[in-house]
C-alpha cells in the first residue's frame, strides 16, 4: 500500500518500515536556468513533481538583529558590498549563488553584543513571515507533503553575527560569550517557533541548519561542542519533540567526530553528508544506521561528470546502504550545482525509481 509522505518520510526518520525511499533536493538558480535551456518546462517546483518530492518548506527562518535594515554600500558591475541584518559587511557576486566574502562585522566584541546587538536582537521579537508561512502551509496540505520550517541555531547565528574567527577565538577565550549566543538565538528561534503554532499551523518537522565542519573535520572539538552548543541542541530537541515535530539536521562539512553526539543529542536524521568532506552513507549506515537517519550523499563531482554508468553506481551503492535500515531519503551531497546536466539528473530520478523501493 503507498503510504502518504508525512507517513513516509516519519517513518524514514524512525527507521520503521514504508514503501520507498523519501525524496527532497535543492538547486541553484543557475542549475534551473541550465535545464531551462536543456529543456526542462517549469521551475524548480517542476523538478520537485518530477522527483515525487515528500518535503516542503514552509519558511526559511533566521533571528536578525536588525530586520529589514539591510542596505547595499557599494556595487560594481559584477559584485556588491552590503550590510546585513546582523550588521555585518559582506561581499556579493552578481548573479552567482556563490558563499559570500566576510569583510567585517559589527558585532566584533562582547561588549558591543552587550550594549548593542543582544539588546537589539531581543527586542526584534517575532520575525517569521506569517503570511509566506500560511501560504506553504495550505500548499502543503494540498500536496500531502511534509511541511517543515526551516531555521538556523545557535552556531549558524553567530556565523552570521561575528563570524567564524571571532567566534572559534570566543570558544577559546570567552566560552560565556558563546554560551550566551547561543541562548540568545536559541530563545529566538523558539518564540518564533511558538508564533507558527500559535496560527494553528502544525509543522511535521524542521530543516535545522547549523555548518560547524569544514572539509576535513569540525571546527571545534568534541569536547567544545559538549559544553558550548551542545545544552542548546538539546533544549531545541526536547521542544521539537514535545510538539511532535520530526528534526533535519542539516550541517556541512566532515562531521564524522560529532555523528555520536548528535545520536546522544536526539537529532533524528542528519543531511546533506558531503562527499567531497569525506562523509559517505556506505559507511555511516553500517554504524549508525540503528540510531539515526541520513539524508543525502550523491556526489555532485560524479554527477557533474555525468558518466551514466559512474552516476548508476553513485546513486545505487548509496540507496542500498541507506536502505538497509529503513533510515535514508535521497538527496544531493549539498545541493545540485549546474556542472549537473538536465538529462544526468533525469537518469537519476529513473535511478531512484528503479531501486528506491521497498519490497
Amino acid at each position: 500500500m503507498r503510504l502518504t509522505s508525512v507517513e513516509r518520510v516519519n517513518r524514514m526518520l524512525q527507521r520503521r518500515d514504508h514503501d520507498r525511499v523519501p525524496r527532497y533536493d535543492l538547486y541553484w538558480p543557475e542549475t534551473i536556468e541550465r535545464w531551462q535551456q536543456e529543456g526542462l518546462e517549469g521551475d524548480a517546483d517542476t523538478v520537485h513533481d518530477l522527483l515525487q518530492a515528500d518535503l516542503r518548506q514552509l519558511t526559511w527562518f533566521e533571528p536578525r538583529v536588525y530586520p529589514g535594515r539591510s542596505e547595499v554600500l557599494s556595487q560594481t558591475e559584477t559584485q556588491r558590498v552590503v550590510l546585513t541584518e546582523y550588521g555585518a559587511r559582506l561581499r556579493e557576486w552578481k548573479g552567482l549563488s556563490r558563499t559570500p566574502e566576510h569583510l567585517g562585522f559589527g558585532c566584533d566584541s562582547r561588549r558591543k553584543w552587550e550594549q548593542e546587538y543582544r539588546p537589539a536582537a531581543l527586542a526584534a521579537g517575532v520575525q517569521v513571515n506569517r503570511a509566506e508561512v500560511r501560504r506553504n502551509y495550505a500548499q502543503a496540505q494540498q500536496e500531502g507533503r511534509w511541511a517543515m520550517v526551516g531555521c538556523i541555531e545557535g552556531y549558524e547565528f553567530m556565523k552570521r553575527l561575528i563570524g567564524d574567527e571571532i567566534a572559534l577565538v570566543a570558544m577559546a577565550e570567552d566560552p560565556d560569550w558563546i554560551v550566551d549566543l547561543s541562548r540568545v538565538a536559541t530563545d529566538l528561534l523558539i518564540l518564533n517557533l511558538e508564533a507558527i503554532l500559535a496560527d494553528g499551523m502544525r509543522a511535521e518537522g524542521v530543516f535545522l541548519s547549523g555548518d560547524l565542519a569544514y572539509n576535513h573535520a569540525p571546527l571545534f572539538s568534541p569536547a567544545m561542542y559538549d559544553a558550548l552548543l551542545r545544552p542548546d541542541h538539546e533544549r531545541l530537541v526536547r521542544w521539537f519533540h514535545e510538539h511532535e515535530m520530526g528534526i533535519i539536521f542539516h550541517t556541512d562539512g566532515n562531521v564524522n567526530l560529532l555523528v555520536d553526539r548528535f545520536i546522544e543529542v536526539g537529532f533524528d536524521s542528519l543531511h546533506p553528508l558531503e562527499a567531497c568532506a569525506h562523509m559517505d552513507v556506505r559507511e555511516l549506515a553500517p554504524r549508525f544506521g540503528h540510531r539515526l537517519s541520513f539524508w543525502g550523499n550523491m556526489d555532485k563531482m560524479v554527477t557533474g561528470a555525468g558518466d551514466r554508468e559512474q552516476v548508476e553506481h553513485e546513486v545505487r551503492s548509496k540507496l542500498a546502504a541507506g536502505m538497509v535500515g529503513r533510515g535514508y531519503g535521497f538527496h544531493s551531497d549539498h545541493s545540485v550545482p549546474p556542472s549537473v546536466s538536465w538529462g544526468t539528473y533525469r537518469f537519476m530520478i529513473e535511478l531512484v525509481e528503479r531501486y528506491g523501493n521497498y519490497e
